[in-house]
């Protein structure tokens, strides 16, 4: 699902909302959990999962092109991680 299907759904689902003011409360949701990650600080949603931010040590890589190393340095990747209902609700469709 696009941003933008989400949004139309939501707007549909809402038709007192109208799809600018929907437009504006997904772009503000997303905003904050990057905000949130930005920080360092964790984001937990009920039901549905958690992200939080993952270190990656500096580490020498391999460029698959040439085949010779690359540095790859320090960084902080993005971590999801599902909530149970969540991962209930996925294993339930697919029995």
């Amino acid at each position: 699902m696009l941003k933008s299907e989400l949004i139309d759904q939501m707007a549909e689902e809402n038709p007192h909302l109208s799809r600018n003011d929907m437009e504006r409360v997904v772009v503000t949701f997303f905003e904050t959990i990057s905000q949130t990650l930005e920080s360092g600080a964790r984001v937990e949603l009920r039901g549905f999962g958690a992200f939080s931010p993952r270190y990656r040590k500096p580490r020498i890589g391999r460029n698959p092109r040439t085949g010779g190393t690359v540095h790859v340095p320090e960084k902080y990747v993005p971590f999801f991680r599902t909530g149970k209902d969540l991962r209930d609700r996925i294993n339930a469709t697919r029995d």
